[in-house]
């Protein structure tokens, strides 16, 4: 499916916006270069949702990924544009990197971003911090970021192609000085309801930068819907919702749900390439003849890493059975650590597994394997394909995608995936063992009980979920906000609606 779906995008592209360049601005890159302490520079491909589903789409598309240069090494193998083609062995995609001072980026990623937006769109009770230095170095990286776009676009049509919360003023920026390009946002998180948005103290500007595209996406519906009473009731617009649209200054600029996904084929491919042995020699070792639960995300709060520790802890009690046959493997990524929330929640979750390995731990046997450290991810997939269960147990998230890679890397294969219903990928994957997290006993029964099923079963639900994923991969995902683009393009050229 992935290769049709692959050249449907490519024809797409070809056939409707072959004269413009395609853009993709966010914040993370997908490549890093690193100096280690011999001076030697590695190039890195961190793990990241954004990344697995925006990759093949600027590849497809021989685009230009505008990023933030946050590696040691960034800007010492770039040319004189700040730029270097990749992949390296056979270049389809060229990365433009943004350099930031230090002050700027802690103040608009650390600060504003993660401090006060993240907390902002997720409820999962932790208070946003607003402070106005941070809002001023949001507004300087936005502009830093546009700069960068306007070089690399020079006088040419262009598709702007914009990722998340960390550039909701760009789009005006760009539309300020070429209203002529068609711009498109991806909203990677939840987008919260008008009474949280107002409590931002910059809504209004937020707001009208994002107002500057053409059209928004999010993962859900439901998103959509919040966005645009947001705009009804923070920002002087007209909001019409018969064609799920917000028009200000004579410019309208749709809202739309793109279920985000990943290429299901391919990481179905890349779990059978390595064998788990040679992905992961010593764990392998481990937890030779256990039943292996696995827990895979970056050190975030949203993602209920504490509550998936209570649920194992819980099985344990259940299921007296399975204590020195199971092992639970949680990778912890590391991540914005300077963020004391951050720095807290790392100091929790070591102290729950030592708290739970206290407790059951006999003989060579540790309940749980706990890894705080970056993990590529094509090294994850033949974990994933290893795993017996998948634990996702996030609080609120826009979509998830650990959800969809551990169904491509079992492709059918028998296994157990306990999803959170505050996923976007609840609402497609609802042969999974949907559960809230915060019943942490009532998610254990349901784990428990999952795991008894007899394997023809829970491959028969793995096959559902492959079937549906791969029938919707990140390729399609591509192709339908693509799709979107060409009939808002179609309108604006002919004048469909008024005010265009």
């Amino acid at each position: 499916m992935s290769r049709e779906s692959k050249e449907r995008l490519r024809a797409l592209v070809t056939e409707r916006f072959s004269d413009r360049k395609l853009v993709v601005v966010a914040n993370r890159e997908p490549l890093v270069h690193e100096r280690d302490a011999s001076g030697k520079i590695h190039a890195l491909h961190p793990a990241s949702g954004m990344s697995t589903a925006l990759v093949p789409i600027a590849e497809a598309c021989h685009g230009t990924w505008v990023a933030h240069g946050s590696g040691s090494a960034d800007f010492d193998v770039v040319d004189e544009r700040s730029g270097i083609a990749w992949p390296e062995a056979r270049p389809t995609t060229r990365l433009r990197r943004v350099r930031l001072s230090k002050e700027v980026e802690a103040g608009y990623y650390n600060g504003l971003s993660n401090e006060g937006l993240w907390p902002l769109c997720h409820i999962a009770y932790t208070a946003p911090m607003f402070r106005h230095g941070n809002w001023e170095h949001y507004c300087v990286a936005n502009r830093a970021f546009a700069d960068a776009v306007l070089d690399e676009i020079g006088f040419e049509p262009a598709i702007v192609f914009i990722q998340d919360f960390h550039l909701a003023l760009l789009p005006r920026l760009l539309r300020q000085a070429r209203p002529d390009i068609l711009l498109a946002h991806f909203w990677h998180i939840p987008w919260p309801n008008s009474d949280v948005m107002k409590r931002f103290p910059w809504a209004e500007e937020f707001l009208g930068g994002m107002l500057g595209n053409d059209l928004v996406g999010f993962h859900v519906q439901h998103h959509c819907d919040n966005f645009l009473e947001s705009v009804d009731r923070g920002i002087e617009a007209l909001v019409d919702l018969e064609h799920r649209r917000a028009i200000r200054d004579g410019h309208s600029t749709f809202a739309r749900p793109f279920p985000i996904s990943i290429d299901v084929s391919g990481y179905a491919a890349l779990a059978r390439a390595m064998s788990f042995e040679d992905a992961y020699l010593e764990l392998a070792a481990q937890t030779k003849g256990q039943v292996l639960l696995l827990g895979v995300d970056r050190l975030d709060y949203t993602k209920g890493i504490p509550h998936r520790i209570r649920i194992f802890e819980s099985l344990l009690d259940k299921r007296p059975d399975l204590r020195g046959r199971a092992t639970f493997v949680q990778i912890g990524a590391p991540t914005r650590s300077a963020i004391t929330r951050y720095a807290s929640l790392a100091r929790e979750v070591q102290q729950l597994v030592d708290e739970v390995n206290r407790r059951f731990a006999k003989d060579d046997w540790i309940p749980i394997r706990y890894i705080a450290e970056h993990n590529d991810r094509d090294r994850l997939a033949p974990l994933y394909r290893r795993a017996d269960a998948c634990l996702v147990t996030s609080l609120h998230d826009g979509m998830n995608l650990v959800a969809k890679e551990y169904v491509a890397a079992h492709a059918g294969e028998p296994g157990t995936l306990l999803l959170s219903k505050f996923t976007g990928a609840s609402r497609e994957l609802l042969e999974a063992c949907l559960v809230n997290p915060y019943d942490v006993e009532t998610s254990a029964e349901m784990l428990a009980q999952t795991l008894e099923l007899e394997a023809p079963l829970r491959a028969e639900a793995m096959t559902r979920l492959y079937d549906r994923i791969q029938a919707q991969d990140v390729y399609d995902w591509g192709y339908r906000i693509m799709r979107s683009l060409d009939d808002i393009a179609r309108r604006k050229d002919a004048a469909f609606f008024p005010g265009n």
